[in-house]
């Protein structure tokens, strides 16, 4: 196990940490003692009066140099540590995991189980362990015995995210166990989706939209005619053609997302033919629609954080509000637009204000119906309001 270090926090961000925050950011060193430091070195942490403050490593990753795992200056950071978190979260999933119409969803989630730059997916029967910084993954042989140690898998994978910029690192991401055969076809709620744990950074299914693709389903899908942008493998539009809807449309820019929504319609049931699915940029797909004058019942925003194509760049923090606007001008009177953002980098109440803005812009009123944060699988601290980063909303619009 690496040796531990001592490390003193600049006054101001030790006050943080004493309030339970348990990253440790980049700004409270010196430069010159964060570049003496190797990926994994344990962290003995103290504030400038030498009063002790956690243990925790040290791990580049685009949110800060490390995480506090322990407030326990006598706890070890070793494999009955990692041991006693996994089972303590494992634990807090016992519903899901007795759910037989949910055989995926997240099983360890990052500082809110207690170690960030770690998560843990469930996909029935198989793991798979993200890592967001080389200093967290020079701990894996500890994390995967203790894994072990408490659950029987089936088959282990992994996902390094720790390249530059925090991008996947392209590997053969299987670990130990059996080699899955995909696509792995899983249930939520029910709906089945094929996903793949060995092609890339993703796997196919954003698992904490999870309560809101059931709300859909369940609640405003009946009968619709459902715009889905950014519509990735289509889950949203499953969602919407299993609850009714009349027809779904599905736009994404990625190539790769025409054979994906087929294979998740297919692997449903759904006629494929009969939806629409449109490889094209959703804001030329917006340009085109209201010159054909298409209009809909239901229009799902759910863009990335940050997205750059040849003509455009969007950013959520800055361009959200103009995306927006461009929803609502093809949602018909009583029509419903699910507005939904994964950007950590503003609340709900700054989102509800690009919201208000929108519709203001365009003359048109609108009710909140319902909104999400995060599904109760992946945990959050209110330490960390920051890890608590999903924001979706229902609204109606009335004119």
């Amino acid at each position: 196990m690496t040796k531990e270090q001592t490390a003193v926090i600049k006054q101001r961000y030790a006050a943080k940490l004493k309030n339970g925050y348990p990253l440790i950011e980049k700004s409270a060193f010196d430069q010159p003692f964060i570049d003496s430091l190797q990926e994994g070195t344990l962290l003995r942490l103290l504030d400038e009066k030498g009063a002790f403050l956690g243990k925790g490593y040290f791990g580049r990753q685009n949110k800060g140099v490390g995480w506090v795992l322990t407030r326990k200056q006598g706890e070890e950071i070793d494999r009955p540590f990692f041991q006693s978190r996994l089972k303590a979260a494992f634990d807090k999933r016992a519903a899901l995991q007795a759910d037989d119409q949910t055989t995926v969803f997240r099983l360890f989630n990052g500082e809110g189980d207690g170690i960030g730059g770690l998560t843990i997916d469930y996909y029935d029967r198989f793991y798979l362990c993200t890592w967001y910084s080389e200093g967290i993954y020079s701990f894996r042989k500890e994390v995967y015995e203790a894994l072990q140690s408490i659950v029987t898998c089936k088959g282990i994978y992994e996902k390094k995210r720790f390249s530059a910029k925090g991008q996947y690192v392209e590997d053969d991401d299987f670990v130990s166990g059996e080699r899955g055969e995909f696509p792995l076809l899983v249930k939520e709620n029910g709906m089945t989706f094929a996903v793949y744990l060995n092609d890339g950074p993703m796997t196919g299914i954003f698992l904490d939209q999870r309560d809101v693709r059931k709300r859909i389903r369940d609640h405003y899908a009946d009968g619709k005619d459902v715009l889905n942008t950014f519509s990735y493998t289509g889950a949203f539009s499953v969602a919407a053609a299993l609850g009714g809807a009349r027809k779904t449309t599905s736009v994404d820019l990625a190539k790769r997302s025409l054979p994906k929504t087929i294979e998740q319609f297919s692997v449903n049931q759904i006629d494929y033919e009969a939806q629409d699915i449109i490889v094209i940029d959703v804001f030329q797909y917006f340009s085109y629609a209201r010159k054909k004058g298409k209009t809909f019942d239901l229009v799902i925003l759910d863009p990335p954080s940050f997205a750059r194509s040849k003509k455009r760049t969007f950013s959520a923090q800055k361009d959200y509000t103009g995306l927006l606007q461009e929803a609502i001008a093809l949602t018909r009177k009583n029509g419903v637009i699910v507005a939904s953002t994964n950007c950590s980098l503003f609340s709900m109440k700054k989102f509800h204000s690009f919201i208000r803005e929108a519709f203001s812009r365009e003359g048109v009123s609108y009710e909140l119906m319902e909104q999400y944060s995060l599904p109760d699988d992946f945990r959050t601290t209110k330490a960390f309001p920051e890890g608590d980063y999903l924001k979706v909303v229902f609204l109606k619009r009335l004119s």
